[in-house]
């Protein structure tokens, strides 16, 4: 059995899209602290997942051109077209066209699935219901999640309950004949969980790895999220952030923009327990909203059933 952690985060992963007029990052983590990290805490294989990028696994290639426990992987933020609703599809072997092609597809997520199937690249939906708001019908979703080549049942930062809730639906579409993978990721954009969540699958070589993964024989491992934890996560952004400002990364910011930065730090320094509270609240409603879809679905062989039908169909 080989492990790798197939969720994780670098400084190449774009803007964090929270007040956006800073310019802070979604992670500050260099590609190969990553690889360090991940191999130091029992991975076998390596890859980075950054949003609509492969440029962290680009970056570890280019550095380790003869490394066999190296993956290139990507997070695709996509849309289901016509609503709001955001789904992450995580992919993994892919190359530099593939990543290209899947960047121009990413406003209808039917369509990337789509492209990845046809291409043989191992894709999965991430954390399903980290931005379902019921934008369509559940049992509808249910059927997108279903037509990939796998699920992420355990993320790193996602909840117990969200997790077990997408767990139970693939085990019992796996029952029913609907091949899927059950893989898990850290989702971490610090140091600070690379390789506590991982996706086991037997091989000895990383193509071996993904051929089985495809194949659904893919099982997750690792701990879940909490409150705490997102905090945690939160607040080594920050910190990684004020670093940024000081010249002591690799994202450098302009005399101005680190003026504003150091100003607005400054004013907010005594409502630095907001992201606590934030996080708190965040995970309440995430909680919240699982127990809701556990009783529309009622774990009944029937809404599954329904579910996985619509991937035939």
């Amino acid at each position: 059995m080989l492990r790798a952690d197939l969720h994780v985060h670098s400084c190449l992963s774009g803007l964090t899209g929270n007040l956006a007029f800073l310019k802070s990052l979604d992670c500050y983590t260099e590609p190969m602290a990553v690889y360090r990290q991940a191999r130091a805490r029992g991975m076998d294989l390596v890859t980075i997942t950054d949003h609509d990028s492969i440029d962290g696994c680009v970056e570890l290639l280019a550095r380790m051109p003869d490394a066999s426990d190296i993956f290139i992987g990507e997070e695709v933020s996509c849309r289901w077209p016509g609503t709001t609703l955001e789904v992450h599809v995580a992919a993994y072997g892919l190359d530099e066209r593939d990543h290209r092609e899947a960047q121009r597809l990413r406003g209808n997520v039917h369509d990337v699935l789509a492209y990845f199937h046809a291409r043989r690249v191992f894709a999965v939906v991430n954390h399903p219901f980290h931005f379902y708001r019921g934008q369509v019908p559940l049992e509808q979703y249910l059927g997108l999640v279903s037509a990939a080549d796998g699920v992420e049942v355990r993320n790193g930062a996602m909840l117990p309950a969200q997790n077990g809730l997408v767990a139970d639906i693939v085990r019992a579409l796996r029952a029913r004949g609907v091949r899927l993978s059950m893989v898990g990721g850290s989702d971490a954009h610090t140091l600070r969980r690379v390789g506590r969540t991982w996706t086991a699958a037997r091989g000895t070589t990383r193509a071996e790895f993904l051929a089985n993964l495809r194949a659904g024989h893919g099982e997750p491992g690792g701990i879940d999220g909490s409150a705490l934890s997102l905090s945690a996560d939160v607040y080594g952004v920050v910190v990684d952030y004020w670093k940024s400002l000081a010249g002591l990364t690799r994202h450098t910011y302009s005399l101005p923009r680190r003026v504003l930065g150091a100003g607005f730090s400054a004013v907010s320094l005594p409502f630095q327990f907001t992201p606590a509270l934030v996080s708190a609240s965040q995970k309440a409603r995430e909680s919240a909203r699982c127990r809701a879809y556990a009783r529309a679905l009622g774990r009944t062989e029937a809404g599954l059933l329904r579910a996985a039908w619509g991937r035939r169909a």
